[in-house]
């Protein structure tokens, strides 16, 4: 009897907590807000990336080597090495949509710098190899990522504003060098007094899976529709064979209702 007592004791304590889940139900992230006076996550970030090469193979290669991430100071800005002062904020909100926010911890943009040794296609057996672009190395600032998956559309809506305050690289192959290259607002050249205009180049960009353009009859693609995206850009010189022929300037520079499909072959 005291065996058949304790199997019972035993059976008992194991089965209470599928007795309590019973009247459980999931929380979202509203009603999580309400118990703890909290919604959602954020992320306080600090980081700086080195990869040593990147591939991409399709019979060929396309490798991109020495690939360093970070602060404005890794490409000679003002900043540290460190990609910081950021935080990243995430929610689900109530219409199941996700949406992401890059923030600045200080209120300033957030200053970013990145460089690579050299881009370079390489045959299948290694044996031929054509530098495409090297010795690049950019700074700039980033003001607005915002990234927005919609459950009524099935996209992925980004909406940035960033700029590139300096970019130098080399086309290697064809004798090419580029030298002060800066994106900024579409009002930049104009100076009108507004920060966001005039110092950030705006994407407003959607990612889904959809088919292809006009009579293509391909289906499932990658989508990509570009909805604006609007810039001024100054090349402060272009050097052919070593030497300076001048510099390029383009004003007021939009891309708009562009769609793209991509898909193998």
């Amino acid at each position: 009897m005291k065996g058949l007592k304790k199997i019972a004791l035993v059976t008992a304590i194991a089965a209470a907590p599928f007795a309590a889940n019973a009247d459980l139900k999931a929380m979202d992230d509203s009603m999580m807000g309400d118990i703890t006076g909290q919604a959602g996550v954020t992320i306080e970030l600090e980081t700086q990336v080195s990869i040593g090469s990147f591939v991409y193979t399709d019979e060929g290669s396309f490798t991109v080597n020495g690939i360093e991430i970070g602060g404005s100071g890794l490409a000679g800005g003002a900043g540290t090495n460190l990609l910081d002062d950021l935080y990243i904020d995430i929610d689900v909100e109530a219409d199941g949509d996700a949406f992401i926010s890059v923030h600045s911890t200080s209120g300033a943009p957030i200053d970013w710098g990145m460089t690579a040794n050299s881009m370079s296609l390489v045959a299948a057996d290694g044996s031929q190899s054509t530098t495409l672009v090297s010795n690049l190395s950019g700074h700039g600032n980033l003001a607005q990522l915002d990234i927005r998956v919609d459950t009524a559309t099935d996209q992925l809506q980004l909406d940035v504003a960033f700029n590139v305050v300096d970019m130098d690289f080399d086309v290697e192959f064809l004798g090419v060098g580029i030298r002060d290259m800066a994106i900024m607002g579409g009002t930049f050249f104009e100076q009108a007094g507004n920060p966001l205009t005039d110092n950030f180049a705006i994407a407003d960009v959607d990612v889904y899976k959809g088919n292809g353009l006009g009579a293509s009859t391909a289906t499932d693609v990658l989508r990509i529709d570009i909805n604006d995206i609007t810039m001024d850009m100054n090349i402060g010189a272009i050097e052919i064979g070593g030497t300076s022929i001048g510099s390029v300037a383009l004003d007021n520079l939009t891309i708009s209702n562009s769609k793209l499909a991509v898909y193998g072959h």
